[in-house]
């Protein structure tokens, strides 16, 4: 919100400086987000002296002027009709900026130079005179910025308000601020009404059908009123905090707004049917027109201002074209009203319309200052539009609200502040802003709520406007005590930081997406009826259609993460998310807690350089970080396995592989299936891997067993079976690993696979299997005879177990 110092100066005396005063403020808890000089544009606009004036060649409405500005004189082409020899005029340099967004430069005009622009009221916001040239005293010393030469000044602070503070929404809410900062009394607007004729319950009424919705509406009625542009103070008041001039009815209720923070309406009298207003919901698919010339369909829950026949306004929100003040208005029926917030906040959510008034409304106003608002702009309406005001005042109070009585411990107080404030600094504080204090005993003392106060309602809400009101920087800083007693990390934590660092250093990015995804997710992976993951809790309240549920897998959050980037041209994408998954048991029952780490690679393998080729990933790739990622993290009893076909729901089969734990099951990893990338608009390969998480810290072993480093060399032996086509190489490799266990010497340190082959020679349902066996003793350099002895008992074994033959 803005606040201009000129303006809060008519309701506090401020003798501090404004610096002082935003940070005294900002400790109050307004904090001050900017300061800006408003004037500070008419700097580079000096007083200038009409030395010659000349008409323009080459136009008939230009004419030449030489100005003296000081030092120096320079030539300035104008149209002003009033532009005189011997004038004191305002004069803007090359590169001011006007408030209108023109930019000052010099320019050549139908052939000859000006260097500068004489100036109007206007185009200065001075004042809305527009004709001519704005015309100086001409005592004014030649040279000297306008905003000093009349004595310009006006501070404008922008105050970021929190949503619970609505009282300061308006200059007499941050007045009343202030005044306990610099120990000055609030001055409140004096409000005096005319004399009145008539009787305003003769000539219209007002009709609550809705009470809950609307506590209180208060009106008045004047007539005879002239539509005009406003006085130029009152334009400029508003124009200090972004408010459009409109007209003087228009601009008396924003003025009032901004002053006491009660948003008012003004209706066109003559345009209500039966004279009369009633305030009622809409109608469902109810169609009305608001002042921006939207038609807008309303529900059963929109508050709504009408008159005998039709709806004139939506309330609290915006009014309508069918009843707006207009240049024949000669009647105004004026509005003040206190609505629901609740109400008000679904109401401007739903018709996409945030005013100043809804702002106000869903925060909650003073209802105990509706009428004094309404009070203030009769006043005004009568003052600067003429007419008569029109005796009486519609108070139409269903439903008035309770006064709001807390108990407050003074040691309850120090306890939670931290301080040692006597009672009757606790009772200074709070009387400071209005709450009506009694005091009780020694200890206790009760506070009554101002009205405008709607945030305090607790005794936790007084505490926090002494600590405000007596200083926050004054409270003592302690530091909480520490135990030197210290625990080592949670090995699941630690466990965890290190599959996040691992897989930052093999080239993949972290994401972290929401615990909701949408309800037809399990759908889009081609789950199955019966898989567990179809288990679904339900969010009672979701943010939206696609977060409904809470998810079951991490695999369609990588997926949607894989779109957005595919749409935005970046193809090479590494990433992964380490979180927890929510497997219902019913919805009133705590799910099952899954923490899953699940990763996608798509695009290229590497980055292509000038010396390589790009080549896509595969499986391999996926499988060898990994392979990678647990073997660093220590977790012993890891295998892999191929997938039956039917249990490929999102993989493609014979693409996909079972991760074994001490030979349970501990996640997969494999290649979408097109039908799944086709569901979620993917159009590239990709290959993921899920691990459970949870399980692996559950068989972690925390105990870890120094190996030396091998003494003597090793040496290796390669051997090449034809198998049958079923038989898996990990098979092969874990029994010729048990093997060794049967025999005396205990060489093997390693096989690993050198090539699968299929294919001619090979006979059909055979393939051909490469392995290099890796020997080493840690007690003595092997012989080749010792070597070659071992080698040949393990192939006569694999051959035997697996129906082996050695190729030709």
């Amino acid at each position: 919100m803005k606040i201009s110092t000129n303006w809060l100066n008519q309701y506090v005396s401020i003798d501090i400086p404004v610096s002082e005063l935003a940070d005294k403020l900002t400790m109050a808890g307004l904090e001050v987000e900017g300061v800006v000089e408003k004037y500070d544009y008419l700097g580079s606009v000096v007083v200038g002296s009409i030395l010659e004036v000349k008409k323009h060649p080459n136009a008939d409405y230009l004419r030449l002027c030489d100005v003296k500005t000081g030092e120096r004189t320079i030539s300035v082409v104008c149209a002003a009709p009033n532009a005189q020899k011997g004038m004191k005029v305002p004069c803007a340099l090359p590169g001011t900026i006007l408030p209108g967004g023109l930019v000052i430069q010099k320019n050549t005009i139908r052939d000859f130079q000006s260097e500068g622009m004489l100036c109007s009221e206007a185009e200065l916001s001075l004042g809305s005179d527009k004709s001519g040239l704005m015309v100086l005293d001409s005592q004014l010393i030649d040279g000297t910025p306008l905003n000093k030469a009349l004595n310009l000044s006006d501070t404008i602070m922008e105050i970021g308000l929190t949503p619970n503070r609505p009282d300061c929404l308006s200059f007499i809410g941050i007045a009343r601020e202030v005044a306990t900062m610099v120990n000055q009394p609030l001055k409140l607007p004096e409000i005096s009404l005319p004399q009145a004729s008539d009787r305003i319950d003769d000539l219209t009424s007002v009709t609550i059908r809705d009470p809950d919705l609307c506590p209180r509406y208060a009106a008045r009625l004047i007539t005879g009123v002239t539509v005009a542009p406003s006085p130029f103070w009152l334009q400029e008041r508003l124009l200090s905090v972004d408010l459009k001039p409109i007209n003087n009815i228009v601009d008396i209720t924003n003025f009032v707004m901004m002053e006491m923070g009660q948003p008012l309406h003004a209706f066109d009298f003559d345009h209500l049917a039966g004279h009369r207003i009633v305030v009622r919901a809409a109608a469902p698919n109810e169609a009305f027109t608001t002042l921006d010339d939207k038609e807008r369909r309303l529900t059963g829950e929109t508050l709504m201002i009408c008159d005998g026949e039709k709806p004139v306004a939506v309330a609290g929100v915006m009014g309508g074209q069918n009843s707006e003040i207009e240049t024949t208005t000669t009647q105004v029926l004026l509005e003040s009203a206190c609505f629901n917030p609740v109400s008000i906040r679904k109401t401007a959510k739903y018709l996409g319309l945030n005013t100043d008034a809804s702002h106000r409304f869903e925060r909650g106003v003073d209802p105990a200052g509706t009428l004094t608002a309404l009070n203030r702009a009769a006043q005004l309406i009568v003052e600067i539009a003429g007419g008569c005001l029109v005796g009486g005042i519609i108070d139409e109070h269903p439903a008035p609200a309770p006064v709001r009585r807390i108990q407050l411990s003074t040691a309850a107080t120090n306890r939670r502040l931290g301080t040692r404030l006597d009672q009757s600094e606790i009772i200074r504080c709070l009387e400071s802003v209005e709450f009506q204090v009694t005091v009780q005993d020694t200890d206790a003392l009760t506070a009554d709520v101002p009205p405008f106060r709607v945030d305090v309602s607790r005794p936790e809400d007084l505490m926090e406007e002494v600590a405000r009101l007596w200083g926050y920087n004054n409270i003592q800083t302690t530091i909480p005590k520490i135990s030197p007693a210290t625990r080592p990390i949670s090995r699941s934590i630690e466990i965890k930081d290190k599959i996040k660092d691992r897989m930052a250093g093999y080239g993949f990015s972290e994401t972290i997406s929401y615990s909701f995804i949408a309800k037809n997710a399990c759908d889009l992976l081609n789950l199955p009826e019966n898989d567990e993951r179809r288990n679904l809790l339900l969010v009672l309240n979701p943010i939206s259609e696609d977060q409904a549920v809470m998810r079951t897998s991490l695999i369609p959050s990588l997926l949607a993460s894989m779109h957005y980037n595919l749409s935005r041209q970046t193809r090479n994408l590494k990433i992964f998310e380490l979180g927890k998954i929510f497997i219902s048991k019913s919805q009133d029952q705590q799910p099952d807690e899954i923490e899953t780490l699940a990763g996608l690679w798509t695009g290229v393998r590497s980055d292509q350089t000038w010396h390589d080729k790009p080549v896509p990933c595969d499986f391999y790739d996926v499988k060898g970080v990994l392979e990678n990622l647990l073997v660093s993290l220590e977790i012993t009893g890891i295998s892999f396995s191929q997938m039956p076909a039917p249990s490929c729901h999102y993989t493609k089969p014979g693409h996909t592989a079972r991760i074994l734990c001490n030979g349970a099951p501990a996640g997969l990893i494999g290649e979408i299936s097109p039908s799944v990338l086709a569901n979620f608009d993917v159009k590239q390969p990709a290959f993921i891997f899920e691990l459970n998480v949870s399980y692996l810290i559950a068989h972690d072993s925390a105990i870890k067993m120094f190996v030396p480093v091998p003494r003597f060399p090793s040496t290796d032996r390669d051997i090449t079976l034809i198998v049958d086509s079923h038989i898996q190489v990990g098979d092969i490799i874990d029994k010729t690993k048990l093997l060794q266990e049967g025999l005396e010497e205990k060489w093997i340190e390693g096989i690993n696979v050198l090539d699968v082959y299929t294919g001619q020679p090979i006979p059909s349902g055979k393939k051909s299997i490469s392995f290099r066996i890796t020997y080493r003793s840690f007690t003595e350099t092997l012989l080749d005879q010792q070597v070659n002895r071992l080698h040949q008992q393990l192939t006569n074994r694999i051959i035997e177990e697996f129906n082996a033959a050695l190729p030709a």
